[in-house]
């Protein structure tokens, strides 16, 4: 144990003093982050989680402390005694970007804490070292200042969630991570139990129907910020572990939800930011979002939207174009993007442009330029294929004026959607056509209930099963399942989904259809959501909520390009835990006591 730490407990951190504490004697501990030679004397920047002092070591004021500090190093955890002095005073120059930069402390104690091997890469901002590497030695990564500011950040927007949650009346309840396995939703991690042979139970993908439990069970208003786990393919804001800020609420309907989230949302960038948002947010429908942007989670802050020309070209009987005329006949859709004169494109970024299509998935990309008053096209293998009465109407509908170029898709809705939204963002990007500083939140409602497989002929929940459809559609959902719209909703920030939720099935009866539709016998109802269809038969109010990723959210507000530099441990994109070297085999002992075997 350091005497020194236990005769001079620190006075002050790295980025509190000022020119106003001259004369003060204090004691400073962090790291060393850099040190340099000057005049014969010895410069140190000391850091902390909160900031940079300079110190420095004088012969004239010890010169075998002096001589010793020539033995320091980067990363060497250190503790100081010393003298606040003016920087200016004794020669040197203010440093305008540190709030200590007016002062340095003339160092009358040495403490070596513990020492440090050279670091695997620079401890400062911006730096370009591959993140496997700074997520193999993570704990040294973490010492960055970004990276600490964002995890200080994340424990404000945490804080802030509870303030305003406890004002609100919320309760917050923990809910089960080992629970039964049900299916729907994302691939479960399962977990063998070892006191009930041949049995297991998953971590929990969601709170869902526990917390919906919780309302049954008259709880009112219930919130928690949980881990879950889903072992899904993993990607830039991805984690098979992450974060929920988890919402749900009794005798509510949806402007009840909205109104309480934009209140929450409202009040995280105000004390988190200090931005102030909106009063309301906006809303479009899922519908509109995909025709006029090709995604459920549009970024509205720039234009190039999409124009659906399926119905005008249905009309035409696709317009002379063989490649139109195929798709209508198909069954598919034909979508296109009119990109202003203004924003001029060679013919090599077109080029590229179509190989980003392809990798996409696309079989290539369409265009035309407008030209002649509107009355031709040029730079388009439709040129001499398409009617005027054809590109009369295309130019229309797309509001294409000379010089403007039309890129087209088609093929399957969802293919021909994914494609344009990506294009369209990448495009954004190359005309600058995204605001910074601006934050754009919106609210899709009026999400499909199911989704249909093609491959099994099935449908399959848009959400989850226990979302609740639109009254009006109750009827469809033996009828004409895809029909039916749901009663949920998602928040979008700046074009990614940050939130999502709906109001859900309390009536038994109700969800006894929607579980019909989606083909789950009676018998399976029972076997694997008995409990909670039992619960629904005991008076179960209406309900409903809402979650938040808080791992996005904050990724979001921090600027951070990925949700691994917001969680402190996160894994690596093939799954791994580069730090720990997690995953691991386990022994032949273990295994047998969870009654396991390989078979390979």
């Amino acid at each position: 144990m350091s005497q020194f730490l236990n005769q001079n407990p620190r006075t002050h951190t790295c980025h509190d003093l000022n020119i106003q504490n001259l004369g003060q004697k204090v004691v400073l501990m962090g790291w060393v982050q850099s040190l340099r030679d000057h005049g014969g004397r010895r410069f140190i920047d000391l850091r902390d989680r909160y900031g940079i002092t300079q110190v420095v070591f004088k012969p004239e004021t010890n010169a075998k402390l002096h001589a010793r500090s020539h033995e320091l190093r980067s990363e060497w955890c250190i503790g100081i005694k010393g003298l606040v002095e003016d920087r200016k005073s004794n020669g040197g120059s203010p440093n305008p970007r540190l709030k200590t930069g007016e002062i340095e402390i003339d160092v009358q104690e040495l403490e070596i804490f513990n020492r440090s091997q050279t670091p695997p890469f620079l401890i400062e901002n911006q730096i370009d070292t591959h993140e496997d590497k700074r997520l193999a030695h993570r704990v040294m990564d973490l010492r960055r200042p970004e990276m600490q500011a964002n995890f200080k950040l994340r424990h404000q927007v945490m804080q802030a969630t509870r303030r305003y949650l406890d004002k609100d009346q919320f309760l917050e309840l923990e809910t089960p991570a080992l629970v039964k396995y049900t299916p729907g939703g994302a691939r479960n991690f399962i977990v063998p139990s070892r006191l009930q042979p041949k049995s297991f139970f998953a971590l929990a993908e969601s709170p869902q129907i526990f917390k919906q439990l919780f309302m049954v069970a008259g709880m009112d208003r219930y919130f928690q910020i949980v881990k879950c786990f889903r072992d899904e393919d993993l990607r830039g804001d991805r984690q098979p572990e992450f974060t929920q800020i988890d919402i749900e609420m009794s005798f509510i309907n949806e402007e009840d939800i909205y109104k309480m989230t934009e209140g929450l949302v409202k009040s995280i960038f105000d004390s988190v930011l200090n931005v102030k948002l909106a009063s309301s947010f906006k809303r479009i429908t899922h519908t509109e979002a995909m025709s006029r942007y090709g995604s459920d989670k549009p970024d509205t802050r720039f234009g190039l939207e999409h124009t659906d020309l399926t119905p005008v070209l249905k009309d035409l009987n696709g317009g002379g174009v063989t490649l139109f005329e195929q798709t209508l006949s198909k069954g598919g859709m034909i979508k296109a993007m009119c990109i202003p004169k203004a924003h001029e494109l060679s013919r090599t970024e077109v080029s590229k442009l179509e190989d980003l299509v392809k990798s996409m998935g696309g079989l290539g990309l369409g265009r035309a330029k407008a030209a002649e008053n509107g009355s031709a096209w040029t730079q388009s293998p439709f040129a001499k294929q398409i009617t005027p009465e054809a590109l009369k109407a295309i130019n229309q509908a797309c509001k294409a004026n000379d010089g403007d170029l039309i890129l087209f898709q088609m093929g399957k809705p969802k293919l021909v959607n994914m494609v344009l939204a990506g294009l369209r963002t990448r495009l954004a990007e190359r005309f600058k056509l995204i605001p910074k500083n601006t934050w754009d939140v919106l609210w899709i409602t009026d999400f499909p209930l199911f989704e249909h497989d093609e491959d099994t002929n099935t449908y399959i929940a848009a959400h989850h099963p226990f979302t609740s459809p639109r009254p009006e559609d109750i009827e469809r959902l033996k009828s004409n399942p895809g029909a039916c719209k749901s009663r949920a909703y998602d928040l979008v920030i700046n074009g990614n989904e940050v939130g999502g939720g709906s109001i859900r099935n309390y009536d038994p009866e109700v969800q006894a259809k929607v579980f019909e539709a989606l083909g789950v016998s009676a018998e399976e109802q029972e076997s694997k959501f008995g409990f909670l269809l039992e619960a629904l038969r005991f008076g179960a109010p209406p309900h409903g909520g809402i979650a938040f990723g808080l791992d996005r959210l904050c990724m979001i507000m921090a600027g951070a390009s990925s949700i691994r530099d917001v969680i402190a441990f996160p894994k690596s994109q093939r799954g791994t835990d580069l730090f720990t070297g997690a995953p691991t085999p386990i022994d032949n002992k273990q295994l047998l006591e969870l009654g396991l075997t390989f078979r390979i």
